[in-house]
């Protein structure tokens, strides 16, 4: 991702594919992913629901400068399940997924061209069918201000169709707001402007 870009590819919600060959089961799950603390509880989940598969097979991709990625083959033979999972998300150019596929194994080897097509197509399947949906980078800030600048403040976040994250609004009011990475510094310009109004950047998301 460039210095200018702040926008990103990911799935709304979790999709299913499935491909066989040669007996050879492989279903696949992709998931919305932000938390890779998230990633033992969804490999559990999936061993529970297939007790009787052979392999869970998974790559991720994070962040939405794509740089955090990590496949795992599961017992499969080096680079025939992780990676071309990982290729198939990299041709989609999509992040904050995860994708697991379940193999249930048919009795016959498929070596190793087999198995990357397999994996790959499985994923193919699940994305094919999943909603893929742009979302920008925003950074949140915390503006403070005193309860007569509710109008002022209230007239920016407007202008600049400004999400509103929390509010509290008190003889002190606190608010915090959802800016697109592209329109922070003119956003952070016009805070500057306003008498008796303080903010800081809280995080990214």
């Amino acid at each position: 991702m460039s210095l200018f870009e702040d926008n990103y590819f990911t799935i709304e919600e979790p999709a299913e594919g499935i491909f066989r060959d040669k007996g050879s089961k492989f279903v696949a799950y992709a998931y919305p992913f932000t938390d890779e603390g998230q990633l033992k509880d969804i490999i559990a989940e999936l061993k529970a629901l297939h007790p009787k598969a052979r392999h869970h097979c998974w790559a991720y991709r994070l962040t939405p400068d794509r740089t955090v990625f990590r496949v795992n083959d599961d017992g499969e033979p080096s680079g025939t399940a992780g990676r071309p999972i990982l290729n198939v998300l990299l041709s989609k150019d999509v992040t904050n997924i995860l994708v697991v596929v379940v193999r249930y194994f048919g009795g016959t080897l498929l070596g190793v061209p087999g198995l990357i097509n397999a994996y790959k197509v499985a994923t193919q399947e699940a994305l094919e069918v999943a909603t893929i949906v742009e979302k920008t980078v925003n950074d949140v800030y915390r503006i403070s201000f005193d309860y007569l600048q509710m109008n002022d403040v209230m007239r920016l976040v407007k202008e600049e169709n400004l999400l509103i994250l929390s509010q509290q609004f008190d003889n002190l009011c606190v608010m915090d707001v959802s800016v697109r990475k592209l329109h922070v510094n003119l956003v952070v310009q016009k805070l500057e402007k306003l008498e008796r109004v303080e903010y800081s950047y809280i995080r990214t998301i």
